[in-house]
């Protein structure tokens, strides 16, 4: 990056804090950064999609807290699940970055990167900052490895003879969501790049005489049909929640599911003002919940509930308990409670076990009515009434 620094100095506005060069701020002084407007709202409105209850929940269970690990989103097609993803981001909060950064590094995470290199990095509050959406980034399905995890820069080799980083989507996702449309049909070598990622968190590129590490924790969604090919189990087991999408049968709420996007077709501007109140007030529970997360408590009988659950159905490794762990609590934190009862794991593990239960062609129960019954015989409930 650039020694010079580019943008606004916190926490001062107008012409005289332009012309002036940017001093340290005090120790232990806390960075002030100007508010930014967030852009016009282009996809279709997230408050207004009706139904999809799985979907919604699961992503804003994201949201709250993206060490959850992503959410796939499988089921029949022209569903709303593709439109549900991009209108996530109209409902994001706004994040803290480095200005003009291809990475949307924070300034820690600039500092830190900059101290691995060995070199003399600045202190984290004198470094030139913007506020902007956090990132909803597509991930084609044809798109090549290059343009994945980035290459050299072929402008600038021709024009100057320098050997410099382009960064790709990667770079562009970090501290956001990365989506893929019909992951089920992306290539095997892509796959396995997402798999090195998102284990690590880091994007290693080294090529042509350069390499390149650089942060790259993102949240993944996918969605596809199940009828158009399975996952491999390897990325399948990466997504911490499964959402299942059928086609609505209900009259009105198809009615309505019509109704609301010719409005939105005919006019978007009119249509996403009707549901302005909305969106900013799912936007403010968000942010109350993810404020609210660290402060939520699991108690030792739920935690103990929950590991016994995994066990009973034979549930492969432990993510499945770490999933349903934190996805209750940031359940819990959404719901404005202070603790995780059994009503928040409920409502939650089937989204988080769904896809772990080990397949048997010869068993004929759904696996969402399996996991309720095994968690019913957990909490000492009757199966049949619970």
């Amino acid at each position: 990056m650039s020694a010079r620094k580019t943008g606004k100095k916190r926490g001062k506005t107008g012409a005289k804090a332009a012309r002036k060069t940017p001093a340290k701020a005090k120790t232990g002084q806390a960075r002030a950064t100007p508010k930014a407007k967030r852009p016009k709202p282009q996809a279709f409105p997230f408050t207004a999609i009706v139904g999809q209850e799985e979907m919604k929940l699961s992503l804003l269970l994201n949201i709250v807290d993206p060490r959850i690990g992503g959410v796939l989103v499988m089921g029949h097609r022209g569903t709303g699940k593709s439109t549900t993803v991009r209108a996530l981001a109209e409902v994001l909060p706004m994040i803290e970055r480095i200005s003009a950064d291809p990475y949307n590094r924070s300034p820690e995470q600039y500092v830190a990167e900059i101290k691995a290199s060995g070199k003399r990095a600045p202190a984290a509050d004198s470094l030139q900052t913007e506020q902007v959406p956090v990132p909803v980034v597509d991930l084609p399905l044809g798109a090549t490895e290059d343009r994945v995890c980035g290459t050299i820069d072929i402008e600038k080799a021709l024009s100057s003879g320098i050997k410099a980083f382009e960064p790709g989507l990667l770079a562009q996702a970090n501290r956001g969501f990365l989506y893929i449309d019909e992951v089920n049909l992306l290539d095997d070598h892509l796959v396995d790049v997402l798999l090195d990622v998102a284990a690590s968190g880091r994007n290693v590129v080294e090529r042509e005489g350069i390499s390149i590490r650089h942060a790259a924790r993102f949240v993944l969604v996918g969605s596809g049909n199940p009828e158009e090919g399975e996952l491999r189990p390897q990325l399948l087991d990466r997504f911490g929640l499964y959402a299942r999408i059928v086609t609505i049968n209900d009259l009105d709420a198809r009615v309505d599911i019509v109704r609301r996007r010719r409005a939105f077709d005919d006019d978007p501007a009119a249509f996403f003002k009707r549901w302005t109140r909305a969106q900013n007030k799912l936007q403010r529970d968000l942010g109350a919940a993810a404020e609210r997360l660290p402060g939520v408590q699991l108690p030792d009988a739920i935690l103990s509930d929950i590991a016994r659950l995994c066990m009973n159905l034979d549930i492969d490794g432990h993510r499945g308990e770490l999933t349903i762990t934190r996805a209750a609590t940031a359940f819990a934190a959404l719901q404005g409670d202070s603790e995780v009862g059994r009503e928040h794991v409920r409502s939650i593990v089937g989204l988080a076990l769904r896809h772990r239960l080990r397949k048997d062609p010869l068993e004929t129960i759904d696996p969402g009515e399996k996991i309720d019954r095994e968690l019913a015989r957990v909490f000492g409930e009757d199966p049949d009434t619970a």
